[in-house]
């Protein structure tokens, strides 16, 4: 057939076939013109064996003005594709160079960079010992498009490898790359295998700090880690990803199993950070079977760890404002109006925050975010019992519901009620579910919302808050005092 390669196993088939049936009968096999047939049986080398065509069979349309116009631009800008430049020659040449032309410019261009061409660049595979190298690197995991109840999750996944093993450990890191978030991850997963590789390494984390002030403060407290564990701290050259291949291609299978794991599970939204916390923990406990028994060999070559822990938070002096609020890496935070005008010692983790004062714990939440404030309601609900309109233009008010149902009885309120009467009706229910069930309170308010009413302030404490039985009168018998006398008798 017209176009139709033949090659050595076809020639050879060929050839078989002429041995039983002629030579019509055997290009008809073969799907072949019997001209074709003709030439195969003139010629007794096969394919390979023919000497290397040597001759163009049609004339080169780049041959006039390859090496005076196209050959310099390849040299001034290597990394011109074949298309810009088969543009610029049509412009230059109109009535020369025609559109069909591109496949024979990108082979000019494949054989001149392979013949003259730039060099390269070439990786070189490297072999892993047990126990010698372990890795940190963090992925930002926000394509996954996870949502925790019904909001998107911006985040990033740190991820702990054994070069050797393969043997990994994950956590959801909020926010940046930071000291704090590397400290933390680092040392679960090191206490998690129970032991510590010779070496760790990471890239230059340029995402962690904003200036040369914090990066020599991370590397000081990167350093003293590193020292506590008796780990060998290295990085990989600046930009050059590839040298920490090890880990940058397990980033890739994290993610592709992450993907599969919500896929084959339908849906992508949970309804807390704990819940996406176990459903990372099950596909990563899942990935770590496969490489149970390269690791079973590492883990004895591994180090032993020290007797306890190093501190992975950061500790920061912040005073809360007279507003009854605090503010922490640019997040808001709310404590207890005692505290106003006085400092706090706030210890920052990847996930929480912990604030002393003195030695004493005041305040243990998660951290917040630069676009969400931290606000607990009933830190201020004291106060604003008595100033309930302050509620109405409060600039943290959305935060101050503590679940949905809250603040979609907050927007009907204010719709359908007067300021006044939106702002005490709304700082009693607040005042209810603090005294009350606040998780029992938010069914109700959804029942009253979904049946279209206005919630009845008492109605709701009657319900949640019955009035407590009083006490009946108690009988208290007095006896005599010759009772008393009768029994010292029996004393004696």
């Amino acid at each position: 057939m017209p176009g139709k390669w033949l090659g050595e196993v076809q020639v050879k088939k060929y050839k078989e076939l002429r041995k039983q049936h002629s030579q019509e009968t055997a290009a008809n096999k073969m799907g072949i013109s019997v001209r074709t047939a003709r030439r195969l049986e003139k010629r007794d080398e096969l394919p390979s064996q023919r000497d290397a065509r040597t001759w163009r069979t049609r004339k080169d349309p780049f041959e006039a003005f390859w090496n005076t116009e196209i050959l310099p631009l390849l040299r001034q800008s290597p990394g011109l594709m074949a298309t810009t430049v088969l543009e610029e020659m049509q412009r230059r040449h109109p009535d020369q160079v025609e559109p069909g032309y591109l496949r024979t410019l990108q082979r000019r261009f494949r054989d001149w960079r392979a013949l003259e061409g730039p060099e390269r660049e070439i990786y070189f595979p490297q072999e892993h010992t047990p126990g010698r190298q372990g890795l940190s690197d963090y992925t930002d995991a926000s394509a996954l498009g996870i949502t925790i109840a019904g909001g998107l999750l911006v985040h990033r996944l740190y991820q702990f490898v054994l070069a050797y093993s393969g043997w990994r450990h994950v956590e959801v890191v909020l926010g940046g790359e930071s000291f704090v978030s590397l400290s933390t991850g680092l040392q679960n997963a090191l206490w998690r295998m129970g032991g510590v590789p010779e070496e760790h390494r990471t890239d230059h984390l340029t995402a962690a700090y904003n200036n040369q002030r914090e990066h020599e403060e991370l590397t000081r407290r990167y350093e003293a880690l590193c020292k506590d564990y008796g780990l060998r701290a290295s990085t990989n050259n600046l930009g050059e990803s590839q040298e920490n291949g090890s880990i940058e291609a397990r980033q890739g299978t994290l993610k592709r199993a992450l993907d599969q794991a919500l896929m084959l599970r339908g849906y992508r939204d949970f309804p807390d950070m704990a819940a996406y916390h176990a459903f990372i923990e099950q596909v990563v406990t899942q990935m770590n079977r496969r490489v149970q028994q390269r690791f079973a060999e590492e883990r004895p070559l591994l180090r032993p760890l020290p007797e306890r822990r190093s501190s992975d938070y950061v500790e920061k002096t912040v005073r809360v404002s007279c507003n009854g609020v605090f503010n922490v890496l640019h997040s808001v935070y709310s404590a207890p109006s005692q505290l106003v005008g006085h400092p706090l010692q706030v210890r920052i983790y990847t996930q929480h925050i912990e604030a002393y004062f003195g030695s004493t714990c005041v305040l243990h939440t998660e951290r917040g975010t630069p676009d969400e404030p931290v606000i607990d309601y009933r830190h201020i609900l004291p106060i604003l019992s008595r100033k309930p309109g302050a509620l109405m233009r409060w600039v943290y008010r959305d935060a101050l519901f503590p679940r949905q149902a809250y603040r979609d009885t907050w927007e009907r309120l204010r719709v359908r009620c007067s300021e006044r009467q939106a702002c005490r009706t709304m700082v009693g229910l607040l005042e209810l579910a603090a005294d009350a069930c606040e998780a029992e309170l938010a069914l109700h308010l959804q029942e009253i919302l979904d049946a279209g009413d206005l919630p009845d302030l008492e109605d709701l404490r009657a319900t949640l808050r019955p009035p407590k039985p009083l006490p009946e009168d108690i009988l208290i018998a007095v006896h005599a005092l010759a009772d008393y006398d009768q029994l010292l008798e029996v004393a004696l």
